[in-house]
């Protein structure tokens, strides 16, 4: 009896051409009800002004995803610069991410269009938390996998902790925004954090590699 054929991991350029197309559409989508309040204004004869102080959160909404989706793609860009091939798993790894990519505009609209409450601040940092665990799980994908690519070890490390350290932040900005909400939002600043938590948990993890007792070595006899 024979074992079933495995999947042969593919090349990357479509995928890759995929996910940009994605991300295209996603950032687009963001200015879709900007463009319908433009024209409610137009028709109310509002003036540029007053559209800008009505519509202020709205702006911000948009300006902070916007800025979102292109960090992540960034992220992404960099995290599949050297892989050469993608297996199955690892595609349904991405659109698990892609998914979170297209749902963001959608909280972005409820929280430029509707009163804000704890419910709709889950729904908004909770899809970028989820954006961020896709993230992770395609380093331990690809930190399992190193025959996909040329990922070296240290980028496939620090990728994985940059993205754990903004699981943290991303969580703690959920926490303020649903305790302090309606103005809790201002919980995202903790993403400035990036760094610094990332340094820290960097060194957190170096200190536990080498404190871990390295393998004993049996000798014959």
């Amino acid at each position: 009896m024979t074992d079933a054929p495995r999947a042969t991991p593919f090349r990357t350029e479509r995928f890759k051409a995929f996910v940009d197309a994605v991300v295209a559409i996603a950032m687009t989508l963001l200015i879709l009800p900007l463009m319908e309040s433009v024209s409610e204004a137009a028709s109310g004869h509002m003036s540029t002004a007053e559209f800008l102080d009505e519509h202020s959160g709205q702006l911000l909404s948009f300006g902070l995803s916007f800025l979102l989706i292109a960090t992540f793609w960034m992220g992404h860009h960099r995290q599949y610069r050297d892989v050469e091939f993608v297996t199955g798993p690892l595609l349904w790894i991405n659109i698990a991410w892609m998914a979170t990519i297209v749902w963001l505009p959608v909280p972005t609209a409820m929280i430029g269009q509707m009163d804000t409450d704890p419910l709709q601040a889950v729904v908004y940092i909770g899809t970028l938390i989820m954006t961020q665990v896709t993230t992770l799980a395609g380093w331990l994908y690809l930190a399992r996998h190193r025959e996909l690519g040329t990922v070296s070890t240290e980028t496939i490390r620090l990728g994985a902790i940059g993205d754990l350290a903004a699981i943290i932040l991303f969580s703690a900005a959920l926490a303020i925004a649903v305790a302090a909400s309606p103005d809790g939002y201002a919980g995202l600043f903790l993403l400035l954090l990036s760094d610094p938590t990332s340094r820290l948990l960097n060194r957190l993890f170096r200190r536990h590699h080498d404190a871990a007792p390295a393998p004993e070595v049996e000798t014959g006899t």
